[in-house]
């Protein structure tokens, strides 16, 4: 298989592929991005005769020892040129006009010159020059003049900038043909650098979902996770067209305009502006998050006068340092965003995908490829010719999206389609299920988001429930967020007696759902509690339900003791957010349910708590409330009377989900609770 992959590639794209562990070897000596060394590799070793490669390999070290610059060694290559009157070198240069001489002078990464003149017809035939520097192989000579003081004796006579020359799509089209989409995807990740038949197939994907940023235009992605995945491996070593942004704190005029020298920043003249670490994400200026929010929504920004565009991606990469488990319960997934961000809920609505970091492994040996990929300067053209094309209705032909999904996530999910078959299907020429399976993933990646804006912004964003309506059966198909827990906290099915299940607001503030179990044994009357942790109120809450119970326990049933029984309770905080308050009533149900033997009904939340007197007390925030219910998997709601007038603050389509019972006593809530008339 991955020998006839091997030789599949070589054929349709012959001269345009490299042995990636040639890159593997050569990286491991010399520092150098790894599309500078394929660019080389490329033109010596792009065969699969292994002694023109080995002829090959040992070229392109030889180039890399004599004409690549190590900052340690920069002197000596001065000389070098001082004393040959030409030489060649391999450095990443910067350019920068000085209007005093009205000269454009070079700066040199490692060589660590600067000032040396160039000539204008490179800036204007490689323009990135100016912005952020290119690598380049770079003829010099030296000339010192005694006449002319204060000219620079070092010139540059020839740039050849390490990018490739032109590319031809038709080529890619052709060659995509003699693939299939397995053979496809695994022939795109080697080109990166991974061994994709060691991976799972949703790791590949997540993979993928790195690259989407330098096929798509304005295209939003935010990778959080452990150290050691690559999550930044892709935008700073795989394209020449991306940048990665290090160490945090930027400002307007880097990244947008700078209004004083009236010229772009990064988002103009990348393709891809990648974020390295998210949480030292910091502006110089205050309204630097305001400007990116405004870029991340249309593509565009104000400064001073007018409304400059550009087609920057932006990515947001960064490490979660605790389990996701913990995060989600006690938190959400954007919390290691800085403050600044982290409670802007329309920043994060920006977001088309977020890829799940946590399930993508750490990079081990094996998981880096020795196989046949594409030569990555080739590969990133490729990417960059896709940008101008687009497939964001592809899906438009056999599904419609479903109708929880509003127009910016209508939006994300027609990017990420977009941007997946233009990497699998960039000829155009995909099924049904192809297409299915693309749009699935987006709308997962998509939902991620959706989940986490819920959290911090509540009921502004309940309608998470992502679906996609095949167009021939008009099936509505639902997607589900794997961390969420696809399976319901609520089971189906008529439960124990004595169990019941609340909604109430934890010790952390957010919502979430307790289970209170309650045992009935033979005893002398005494009431055990446990699962209540330190919370004072909730020891007082179920103590003041066992108390009403004991007082009232004859008008719900006189089969009931409180004198030859014992009632042993266990309250569980299943999602993990601190104990709550209210538990009054669903206490006194959950004794009255275990005391009769009769089960609540299937599928219930009783919401709303009492005072020691039996006073109702209505439900807060209930909109928010019941969207808790339901992603729990409740179908019946017992609610208290006194919570009808805020039936209006529920969203038709949310509050339409339940079967509603209201009560207006603790009494009338057991027997709707029971089904007992």
């Amino acid at each position: 298989m991955i020998d006839e992959l091997n030789q599949k590639l070589n054929q349709a794209f012959a001269g345009r592929v490299v042995r990636k562990d040639l890159t593997k070897k050569i990286k491991e000596g010399a520092n150098v991005p790894v599309y500078v060394l394929e660019y080389l590799l490329g033109m010596y070793c792009a065969t699969d005769d292994e002694a023109s490669i080995n002829e090959g390999v040992e070229r392109v070290k030889s180039i890399l020892s004599e004409n690549f610059v190590r900052p340690d060694e920069a002197e000596k290559v001065k000389s070098k040129i001082r004393e040959l009157g030409q030489y060649t070198v391999i450095d990443k240069v910067t350019v920068r006009l000085n209007e005093k001489v009205d000269t454009y002078e070079t700066e040199f990464s490692n060589l660590g010159l600067k000032g040396v003149s160039i000539s204008p017809n490179y800036v204007k035939d490689f323009e990135k020059l100016l912005t952020g520097g290119i690598w380049c192989i770079l003829k010099m000579s030296y000339y010192y003049d005694e006449e002319a003081k204060g000219v620079n004796p070092f010139t540059i006579t020839g740039v050849t900038p390490i990018q490739m020359p032109n590319m031809d799509l038709e080529e890619v089209f052709e060659g995509r043909k003699n693939f299939s989409k397995e053979e496809w995807i695994d022939a795109l990740l080697r080109s990166t650098g991974m061994e994709s038949t060691k991976l799972e197939q949703t790791v590949k994907w997540h993979l993928l979902a790195r690259l989407i940023p330098l096929v798509e235009n304005n295209y939003n992605v935010c990778e959080l996770g452990p150290r050691g995945t690559g999550k930044s491996h892709v935008y700073k070593e795989i394209s020449p067209n991306s940048i990665l942004v290090s160490g945090g704190q930027t400002t307007v005029a880097n990244l947008f305009y700078n209004m004083a020298s009236r010229t772009i920043g990064l988002v103009g003249l990348w393709d891809v502006v990648a974020f390295d670490e998210v949480a030292g994400i910091t502006f110089k200026d205050k309204d630097g998050i305001q400007i990116m929010k405004d870029y991340m929504a249309s593509g565009s920004f104000a400064r001073g006068k007018e409304e400059k565009s550009a087609n920057a991606s932006m990515v947001f990469v960064g490490n979660i340092n605790q389990s996701v488990d913990v995060l989600i319960k006690t938190s959400h997934l954007f919390d290691p965003f800085p403050d600044a961000m982290a409670g802007d809920t329309a920043f994060f609505d920006r977001m088309h995908y977020y890829i799940p970091g946590w399930e993508v492994p750490k990079m081990r040996p094996e998981f880096l490829t020795n196989e046949y990929g594409f030569i990555v300067d080739y590969l990133a053209e490729f990417f960059r010719e896709m940008r101008k094309r687009s497939f964001s209705d592809a899906l438009d032909k056999y599904f419609k999206l479903g109708n929880n999904l509003n127009q910016r996530d209508v939006i994300a999910v027609r990017k990420t389609v977009s941007g997946l078959v233009k990497l699998l299907y960039p000829n155009g020429e995909f099924t049904k299920d192809d297409i299915e399976e693309i749009l699935r993933y987006a709308l997962v990646g998509r939902r991620r988001v959706k989940e986490q804006l819920k959290k911090i912004g509540g009921m502004e964003f309940y309608d998470v429930h992502f679906s996609y309506i095949v167009n021939e059966t008009l099936n509505e198909e639902f997607v589900s967020v794997p961390e969420q827990g696809g399976g319901k906290i609520i089971p189906e099915g008529i439960g124990k007696p004595g169990h019941v299940y609340t909604v109430g607001r934890g010790d952390s503030g957010m919502i979430g759902v307790y289970k209170i179990e309650t045992e009935v044994v033979s005893g002398s009357g005494k009431f055990e509690r446990s699962g209540l942790g330190n919370s004072r109120d909730a020891k007082e809450n179920t103590l003041t339900a066992f108390n009403y119970f004991k007082a009232n326990n004859k008008s719900i049933s006189a089969s009931i003791s409180t004198k030859t029984k014992d009632y042993l309770m266990h309250v569980q905080d299943i999602q993990g957010i601190g104990m709550t308050r209210e538990l009054t009533l669903t206490a006194f149900i959950a004794m009255c349910s275990g005391a009769m033997g009769k089960p609540p009904q299937s599928q219930l939340v009783v919401l709303g708590s009492m005072s020691i007197g039996g006073t109702i007390n209505k439900v807060e925030e209930l909109a928010n409330t019941l969207q808790v219910c339901f992603d729990a998997g409740a179908k019946k709601v017992l609610l208290p009377m006194a919570s009808a007038a805020d039936i209006p603050t529920v969203p038709p389509e949310l509050f339409a989900k339940f079967q509603m019972a209201f009560y207006q006593s603790p009494e009338d809530a057991v027997f709707k609770a029971l089904g007992v008339e």
